[in-house]
């Protein structure tokens, strides 16, 4: 970070205005972004998935509770692992509370990962969170969008993660999948994956507004900081 400049508070405001043009052009793009986002074509799920849940077994419809509408965080919690990924948990946080919203209109939200259900509802408790998690294990869910590798992939070096080929960081990804129902038929829409899941993580959006911004710039990776919030 520079060396702040400390002006009056008549050219602070002058310089507001000026950035406040550039923070509407934005907004004007992302709303352009988003118009775009919901006209895009969608896709049929033919594969009966099956998830494992509080409730029992689920299929990818019945996680709608009725619904049309439905986004899946993919949380990275592999069948083997003891604790769920540090970033994946910092973005889940900023889903808490959402549920009742969405339900408002129309739309569910779960959380789902590879884990086993138990150890999966054992870390949620740990947390302290209140979201809806969901195992996908024993399907291919998880591997038809991208957010788990198989180990031959993770041999060869090269997977497909956020539409390209590339080398994977281990057998578990994040990212996030939007479905539609019409009837007993359900539908993909859209989903994101890498830094295209930084709009869903509050405190880097309120990171972005402070002067040292998300100063991650001498980290050896960008989220080195984050940790577990019951470990800092």
């Amino acid at each position: 970070m520079s060396e702040p400049k400390v002006v009056s508070r008549e050219a602070w405001l002058e310089a507001r205005k000026a950035l406040l043009v550039q923070e509407k052009a934005l907004s004007r793009q992302k709303d352009a972004v988003a118009a775009a986002r919901r006209e895009m074509p969608w896709v049929r799920i033919d594969e009966d998935y099956r998830f494992h849940t509080e409730e029992g077994e689920k299929s990818l419809a019945e996680l709608f509770d009725g619904r049309s509408q439905l986004i899946v965080y993919h949380f990275m919690f592999g069948p083997d692992w003891e604790k769920g990924c540090r970033s994946c948990s910092l973005l889940t946080e900023s889903l808490q509370f959402t549920r009742e919203h969405l339900a408002a209109r129309d739309v569910s939200i779960v959380v789902c990962s590879r884990g086993p259900l138990d150890r999966l509802l054992a870390f949620q408790q740990r947390m302290g969170w209140r979201h809806r998690w969901v195992s996908s294990l024993g399907s291919r869910f998880n591997f038809d969008f991208a957010v788990s590798h198989t180990p031959e992939e993770l041999e060869a070096g090269e997977a497909t993660y956020n539409y390209v080929q590339q080398r994977p960081f281990g057998s578990e990804a994040p990212g996030l999948s939007v479905f539609a129902r019409r009837g007993d038929d359900v539908f993909h829409t859209w989903s994101v994956y890498s830094r295209g899941l930084d709009t869903f993580m509050n405190v880097y959006n309120l990171l972005d507004t402070v002067p040292r911004g998300r100063d991650e710039q001498d980290l050896s990776y960008g989220m080195e900081w984050v940790r577990l919030r019951d470990e800092y």
